[in-house]
């Protein structure tokens, strides 16, 4: 028989909420561990060995639940059957239990217990099937509640900084239900202000709060995507070593593989969007890994960057915000470029134009600035150059943009020639026997 865990559950409460397979599997294990003295049961659980020790020695709370089950399985392999019991019930919110299960050396058995779950339910008078409620982890408030509105339960409100982070990620929400030392003598339920969330309550390990609704300010993916660029800059070696010199490379090559993917789009047979998509993910990663840098650096964060567009966006748009008048595209794009030269303080609409842009872009934007006021960008100009500047001109115009245009037109002659390359090789003849005007 391999090695066994017995994880039974103590509960939400006193040993009084104590299940009868709790009580006869405590009483038929001689070797007992439990994950923490501090609950209101680990007292009727006689010569258990507490894990509180690797809580104070440990870093960071996964070191705590890897360190929990080496040790139990540790114990297994040495004893045959251990008993591990964990606050509340077995399966909720006991990340060491679903490392257990994950675990080969060990098998596990599980004894089911009240959580404090139920004890919830009870003291709110809802019906959470009903409801709709979801349960998330306050320390993860930020990415376990984004993008949903609730209504929401969170458990694991231990601290003043957990309650203060939760007000922080959220809209104010009014009043909400802080609930503490549930079935206990000394339980409590009461309603508090969001703005005191974090100065009225004195947390501790039994503190929930229940939100009628919610509406987190960042969507799920983009905070579960933001969290993973911080946990590779913690544990990969190569994204470690990153500056955001060393990243501009990296931009610009997805930037053009981004356009690369816009040109290659089939908008009538809807073919080549999944390729897009992926570039605009790798594009994105680039934004997000600038924006983890600032924030190690103290400077901004990537909720900084999306607020600052989202505000500047609503102030250049006063035909849609405020009620200024703007009928045409051109009245929206002259309205934009004076509220920009404003803003920026510049003395010309020309300042801030980059010097580093390619040619064609560079001609294109400084024709877009000159229509923005009325003026019209055609010039005299003798030789090439004019030549070229005029037909920016013409593509303007056109609302065509030259840059891709032009890139367009040499990736079809790049696939023509390649395919001649290949005719003439099967030929065995010269490319210009088989190249076609």
């Amino acid at each position: 028989m391999p090695p066994t865990v017995v994880v039974v559950g103590l509960g939400p409460a006193g040993p009084e909420l104590f299940t009868t397979a709790t009580v006869e599997a405590l009483a038929s294990i001689p070797h007992r561990y439990v994950r923490t003295t501090r609950h209101p049961a680990a007292v009727a659980v006689p010569d258990a060995i507490s894990f509180d020790r690797i809580y104070e020695s440990a870093v960071t709370l996964d070191e705590v639940y890897a360190g929990i089950v080496d040790a139990l399985a540790e114990a297994a392999t040495e004893h045959g059957t251990v008993l591990y019991a964990v606050p509340g019930s077995p399966l909720v919110a006991e990340r060491t239990v679903e490392l257990l299960r994950a675990d080969e050396r060990v098998d596990v058995r599980l004894v089911p217990a009240l959580s404090f779950l139920d004890l919830a339910w009870a003291a709110l008078g809802v019906d959470p099937v009903a409801e709709g409620v979801r349960v998330v982890d306050g320390r993860r408030f930020g990415i376990e509640s984004a993008g949903e509105r609730g209504p929401l339960l969170v458990a694991q409100c231990d601290s003043r900084e957990v309650l203060s982070d939760i007000k922080l990620t959220a809209d104010d929400l009014g009043a909400v239900t802080v609930l503490q030392r549930l079935g206990l003598a000394d339980e409590s339920v009461t309603s508090v202000a969001w703005a005191d969330l974090d100065k009225e309550v004195d947390p501790d390990h039994l503190t929930s709060i229940y939100l009628p609704a919610s509406a987190p300010p960042v969507a799920r993916e983009v905070a579960r995507f933001d969290e993973l660029v911080h946990t590779l800059r913690e544990r990969c070696p190569w994204d470690r070593e990153q500056t955001h010199r060393t990243l501009t490379r990296h931009l610009l090559e997805e930037t053009y593989e981004v356009l690369e993917a816009i040109e290659a789009l089939d908008v009538e047979a809807g073919e080549g969007f999944e390729h897009l998509e992926e570039e605009l993910g790798d594009l994105l990663f680039q934004v997000v890994f600038h924006a983890t840098l600032a924030a190690e650096e103290g400077h901004f964060t990537l909720a900084d960057v999306a607020r600052g567009i989202h505000d500047k966006l609503v102030h250049r748009h006063p035909h849609v915000f405020a009620g200024v008048e703007a009928d045409t595209p051109a009245q929206v794009v002259s309205n934009w470029e004076q509220i920009k030269q404003a803003e920026k303080g510049r003395a010309s609409l020309m300042d801030g134009i980059g010097d580093g842009l390619p040619s064609l872009l560079y001609a294109h934007k400084i024709q877009r600035k000159a229509a923005s006021v009325g003026l019209d960008p055609r010039i005299d100009e003798d030789g090439v150059g004019g030549e070229l500047f005029a037909l920016v001109d013409r593509c303007r115009r056109a609302q065509v943009d030259p840059e891709a245009a032009l890139r367009a037109t040499a990736a079809r002659f790049r696939d023509r020639f390649q395919a001649a390359e290949a005719q003439a090789a099967e030929r065995g003849v010269e490319i210009t026997e088989v190249w076609t005007g």
